[in-house]
């Protein structure tokens, strides 16, 4: 069996399932659905195996549903403005398939591989959230299989929905514990005829982070709003063999701004600029051509990866907080680091309070990393939770991330998730031990 379907990107939980079912529709995996709950054996979905919590391994060994192949692009319907597709399908190919016919996906995502059923399972957010929201907001219809075998559709081409609990968006984010996904229909929008990117520098990242509320207080409302330091920057240099087109700070906004004209655009980053220079910013620079826009956001795209490979091993948080309080939880992850005596890197969404932070092993032993991993998250879910924040901004909970939710939520609304996963999975076989579950 592939070592890969033993693991996901990053979360370090290893096991491996006993089978490998590649399926090709929802039927067969109705059937496979049906015989696993008649054995109660344990089934666990996956999809290109790109997460970061460890969804989708399989906990208790058992049949896993490589759903990969089910990659087909079933429906484009222009004139409701919906696309169709299986789960299978790659979250770049899906976004150049719509590019192509001027349309527009917007969920954003860093991992441009995911799958899209990924992608709902997590209910991933990316960069784009700002302006148009996460993948929930574009899930109009999904073909589900229920853990004992029933297909099911939920949702579909309709705008409005008031017909009695909402079972789609509950599968959203639910990440393959309560059915798998077998097909979406997905709501497109026009694609924005002009792009540009601002890259705005500043003396600190409390300076350029407290510039923040302002931008989104303005009329004006950026796609996506990017917080980096230079030491996120100098590993991503590293990674790529390139330079950053700006060296003259530690801080730095990177914005991005779409409209249907080069005037709407223009006025929309030009009233940005000239907002952030007021409230201390050093310089902008605009990224005005489709060379230099690629450059940046290719560097900011690298960051997970670069960071990776400047050290031996590492773990993730992707806390959220209320976004006035992002820059208080950098710098305690920047105190943190000789508190715990690890290096942790930071980036993240400041347009939507979403810090990504890695804490990295170098050269520690073993035993000793665990307990230095073990105090920087407890610490650092602790601070969030101080600031009024959640465990997980996009990421999802997975099995890695459970006692961070345990101590997160009260033990009432735990409760009711694990009613709900009985109800939906009385024999508790799909996706075991992940999310809520003990």
């Amino acid at each position: 069996m592939n070592e890969d379907y033993s693991h996901d990107e990053l979360s370090g939980t290893t096991s491996f399932p006993d089978v490998v079912v590649k399926v090709l529709s929802a039927e067969e995996v109705s059937e496979i659905m049906k015989y696993a709950n008649e054995q109660n054996l344990p089934v666990t979905p996956r999809g290109a195996g790109t997460g970061l919590v460890g969804a989708s391994v399989a906990m208790e060994h058992g049949i896993m549903i490589d759903l990969s192949l089910m990659n087909r692009f079933i429906e484009l319907d222009e004139e409701n403005l919906t696309l169709t597709v299986e789960p299978g399908v790659l979250l770049m190919d899906l976004a150049a398939y719509v590019e192509e016919k001027n349309l527009f996906y917007p969920p954003d995502p860093g991992e441009k591989s995911a799958t899209i059923g990924g992608n709902i399972s997590t209910n991933a957010g990316g960069m784009r959230a700002v302006k148009y929201g996460v993948t929930r907001d574009y899930v109009r219809g999904l073909q589900v299989v229920l853990p004992r075998g029933e297909i099911v559709e939920l949702g579909g081409k309709i705008v409005k929905n008031s017909s009695g609990y909402d079972l789609k968006d509950l599968i959203i984010g639910s990440e393959g514990t309560l059915g798998i996904v077998t097909r979406a229909t997905l709501k497109l929008l026009p694609l924005p005829s002009k792009t540009v990117s601002l890259l705005i520098s500043f003396p600190t990242l409390e300076t350029a982070i407290r510039t923040v509320p302002l931008i989104l207080k303005s009329k004006t409302v950026p796609t996506a709003i990017e917080f980096m330091e230079r030491e996120v920057i100098i590993d991503a240099e590293a990674f790529l063999g390139k330079k950053f087109p700006d060296n003259q700070s530690d801080a730095y906004l990177l914005l991005k701004f779409d409209g249907n004209t080069s005037e709407e655009v223009e006025k929309a980053y030009e009233s940005v600029a000239e907002l952030c220079i007021d409230n201390g910013a050093i310089d902008a620079l605009v990224s005005d051509t489709e060379e230099r826009e690629k450059s940046i956001w290719n560097m900011r795209g690298v960051f997970l990866e670069a960071i990776k490979a400047s050290t031996t091993y590492m773990d993730e948080v992707d806390i959220v907080v209320p976004r006035s309080c992002v820059n208080e939880l950098v710098e305690y992850t920047h105190g943190l680091q000789k508190e715990v005596g690890v290096r942790i890197k930071s980036f993240g969404h400041a347009g939507d309070g979403n810090l990504h932070a890695y804490i990295l092993k170098d050269d520690l032993p073993d035993g000793e990393w665990e307990t230095r991993l073990s105090l920087a998250m407890e610490k650092l879910y602790a601070k969030g939770r101080e600031l009024g924040g959640q465990v997980s901004g996009e990421h999802g909970i997975g099995f890695a991330k459970r006692p961070y939710l345990k101590e997160a939520l009260p033990p009432e609304v735990l409760n009711i998730m694990r009613g709900i996963k009985k109800v939906f999975d009385p024999n508790n076989i799909l996706n075991p031990h992940k999310v809520c579950e003990e």
